[in-house]
């Protein structure tokens, strides 16, 4: 946030609903551009004065200080909306799409909802409208599996593709250009993301490295080598100055994004590292293992805070809610378990699929739990007490992905089947 001074108005107030806040709009006189402010209310709920609450906002961003009536009005209207969406869990089939030849590996929504992209052992992915299911453009040019895919959420313009070839490639998501080839691994890229800002995409390899890419040139930026085995995870922090990565090297790092130097090497496990991803605050670290153990890590510090045991297989995958309060884990033992990110606890157990699970999502509002597993099933979670609320039933294969659309309100899934499915309640 830059410095107010004189020169800067208040132009509006936006509310952003997953993780709860407000967003500030400034403009500066002066220079005539607009920059917008996020205020994170994480903890907003029935017992929160609103009025209090809105005084603070004012304390903290003075330029605020004749909208109190509004901030009121939209804190009121965060807090309805938490309350009126607490998770339908009927779902139904909306939409089954065969569109690979292949089977499928990764599925993700815009920030919209409107379009999903799949991608698939085909070498191509593609990108779908929401509401027809119908193919809008098909992204091709790789030469072996296409195994990640990412959106430049909040925009959706553009995709990032990653794939066995050992390149990624950033797509248009309207016209399917292929506008940048980022070479520079030389093993399968595995995982891919872009910074908040969508402004360079970061990817990680099997050849031991992550690295970092202008979106605008292409260029690497950053080549990240500091690990000694597969990188198999990539996450930026809420501002895009960190870069998480997970390794089989039984290790997770973060690399100070401009600077590609170590910040702190996240220790302890005593198996390969599956997966890695900061809180909405960027002040916690969830790692998951082979080893069957989750941990939490304190990224000021570098410190392990707690270790989430008590899966009896190993870990594939692990997340945080909307605003960093729960851990959600998904384990080969079929179970997902739910833990308290604050304390280390374990608050519920989620059993019934036959056979690991490789994919878990919590939804925006942080009621549900959606996972994937072989049992070709996905299932519907309150992680509250680990009450199974919904099965999804209709692939006939595997199920290696799944997502919840910015609203909560609409499920993809992925499958070795060779289809996505669209689910809608």
């Amino acid at each position: 946030m830059s410095s107010i001074t004189h020169s800067m108005i208040l132009k509006r107030i936006l509310v952003r609903y997953y993780p709860p806040g407000i967003i500030l709009e400034v403009k500066h006189q002066e220079e005539g551009c607009l920059e917008q402010w996020e205020v994170d209310i994480l903890e907003l709920d029935e017992s929160t004065d609103l009025d209090f609450l809105a005084e603070k906002i004012i304390a903290a961003y003075p330029i605020a200080i004749h909208a109190k009536t509004q901030l009121v009005y939209l804190l009121h209207k965060l807090l309805k909306k938490k309350n009126a969406t607490s998770g339908s869990t009927n779902f139904y089939l909306f939409k089954s799409i065969h569109a690979h030849l292949l089977p499928l590996t990764n599925c993700a929504f815009n920030k919209r909802g409107n379009l999903c992209i799949t991608a698939s052992y085909d070498r191509t992915a593609k990108v779908f409208d929401v509401t027809t299911g119908k193919e809008t453009v098909s992204l091709e040019g790789h030469n072996n599996v296409v195994y990640a895919v990412a959106f430049n959420n909040p925009f959706g313009n553009l995709v990032v593709t990653g794939s066995f070839d050992h390149t990624s490639k950033v797509f248009d998501t309207v016209t399917g250009k292929n506008l940048h080839t980022l070479d520079g691994h030389n093993q399968e890229v595995v995982c891919v993301a872009f910074d908040p800002e969508g402004k360079t995409v970061a990817s990680g390899s099997m050849d031991y490295t992550a690295r970092q890419y202008d979106v605008e040139t292409g260029k690497c930026l950053n080549p990240f080598r500091s690990h000694n085995g597969e990188v198999v995870s990539v996450d930026f922090a809420g501002r895009g100055s960190s870069l998480l990565t997970a390794s089989f090297d039984r290790t997770s790092k973060m690399f100070d994004s401009r600077s590609g130097k170590v910040i702190h090497t996240f220790r302890g496990h005593r198996g390969e590292v599956t997966c890695a991803q900061f809180n909405f605050a960027s002040d916690l670290v969830v790692t998951s293992s082979m080893d069957q153990n989750c941990k939490i890590f304190c990224v000021r510090t570098g410190k392990c805070l707690f270790t989430l045991s008590g899966h009896t297989d190993e870990v594939l995958d692990v997340t945080f809610n909307a605003i960093g309060s729960e851990v959600a884990t998904a384990s080969v033992d079929g179970t997902s378990r739910i833990y308290n990110a604050k304390t280390g606890r374990i608050k519920a157990k989620c059993e019934g699929h036959e056979g690991e699970i490789s994919k878990v999502a919590y939804n925006p509002q942080g009621s549900r739990v959606l996972t994937a597993g072989i049992d070709r099933t996905a299932r519907l979670w309150n992680p509250a007490n680990g009450d199974c609320m919904k099965i999804l039933k209709g692939h006939t294969d595997d199920i290696f992905s799944c997502s919840f659309n910015y609203f909560g309100d609409t499920i993809i899934t992925a499958s070795k089947d060779n289809s996505c499915k669209i689910w809608k309640c």
